[in-house]
């Protein structure tokens, strides 16, 4: 794609708040399009709220000085939900970020602005952050391929931090192949060579006993198309998982955001301020706790897939909701959490299911993140013939 078509493309969909700000950069690379959580020179980053310094940054963060080596053009700074806190993208400073797909609904967050961007053909692919699904969530509902990959695997360096020990930097993009290797470009990884799909056949799949429940029809019809026949394996509860993921979520995000919670609360939105408040309820010895759950979950997980190539669930519990006034998050955020927690790879694969968009989650072992895409590009070729 070149950048002048971009920009053309992106200035016709005005209307779906994709962004919040637009460089002048040119050149003739893949055009990538950052979520407003991350540092890019010559502009500011506001994380998605009005607290932080308005001046445009003097330098990159080092993910994007990776981008650069690879000639990536910046295409500008997608909107997200208010400091990546929240999966609708309903951002009261900058607007809602509705869905290519239906403009109706929401397109899911935080990451909303990049998932969007991509799914509207306004950039090659785009950059997320994924603390408790944010690059999955919007990914699923936009209809496109989010990956998030192992914990630590992109420095997250000159980037606003949400959850400074869960906070993981991701892709999304139309395909595998290409989420893959945006990855490996912001990591300065060299290694990861092209991707040989896995025959599906050949694939050794397994899905978490007792979890999957309260999907809607969509949603429900598309794990059955892909899940039918596949072996159960024990894993955590997902409430616990869920639990341990949000104290210390919580606890650190209020953590970071103490100061100003204290001094300018009226400049949050509702929804933020609210969980924020919450954070600062989680006490030291619960904190304390999540971190040693966090570690022996890891373990449990790591047994129960041992002699596996991955785990399948969804990636929502719902298609994409309506924008409306009060939004019902659970059915977002119920699936991704887990594996923050652990800190496994995650790709979210398309459904293969026609009407509004599913998302499938296939989870990978830690640290072996190109056998990983090697698995979701399998999937992802055996459901395109479906």
């Amino acid at each position: 794609m070149r950048i002048l078509d971009a920009r053309a493309r992106a200035e016709e969909l005005k209307d779906l708040n994709l962004f919040i700000a637009m460089t002048d950069e040119d050149g003739d690379g893949e055009v990538v399009a950052v979520k407003d959580v991350v540092d890019v020179r010559g502009t500011p980053t506001t994380g998605g709220g009005r607290l932080l310094p308005t001046e445009p940054k003097l330098d990159d963060a080092p993910l994007i000085r990776n981008l650069r080596s690879h000639g990536c053009v910046i295409i500008g700074k997608s909107n997200l939900h208010e400091w990546a806190f929240g999966s609708t993208n309903m951002n009261r400073h900058y607007g809602t970020v509705r869905n290519p797909r239906d403009r109706s609904r929401v397109a899911g967050g935080s990451s909303g602005g990049s998932a969007a961007a991509v799914a509207a053909g306004a950039c090659d692919w785009a950059i997320g952050s994924d603390t408790g699904g944010s690059v999955r969530i919007p990914a699923a509902l936009c209809g496109i391929v989010g990956f998030k990959p192992t914990l630590g695997t992109i420095d997250t360096m000159g980037v606003v931090p949400l959850s400074f020990s869960l906070d993981t930097i991701g892709s999304l993009a139309l395909d595998v192949a290409t989420a893959t290797r945006a990855v490996a470009m912001m990591a300065g990884i060299d290694g990861w060579g092209a991707i040989e799909p896995i025959p599906i056949e050949r694939l050794r799949l397994a899905v978490p006993a007792g979890w999957v429940q309260g999907l809607d029809e969509q949603v429900g019809k598309a794990w059955q198309a892909v899940s039918k026949g596949l072996p159960e394996i024990e894993l955590p509860s997902l409430d616990a998982m869920q639990k341990a993921c949000l104290d210390i979520m919580l606890s650190e995000a209020a953590a970071f955001h103490k100061a100003w919670m204290d001094t300018r609360p009226d400049e949050y939105g509702p929804d933020v301020l609210a969980r924020l408040r919450t954070g600062l309820a989680v006490t030291g010895a619960a904190y304390v706790r999540a971190l040693a759950d966090r570690e022996r979950m890891r373990k449990q997980v790591a047994r129960a897939m041992r002699g596996l190539d991955a785990i399948l669930l969804p990636s929502t519990a719902s298609v994409a909701p309506l924008i409306a006034a009060e939004v019902d998050t659970q059915p977002l955020v119920r699936f991704t959490r887990p594996f923050n927690l652990t800190g496994q790879p995650v790709f979210s694969l398309p459904a293969p299911v026609d009407g509004l968009p599913a998302g499938i989650q296939v989870i990978g072992h830690s640290g072996r993140d190109i056998e990983l895409a090697a698995v979701a590009a399998g999937l992802e070729q055996a459901w395109a013939n479906r």
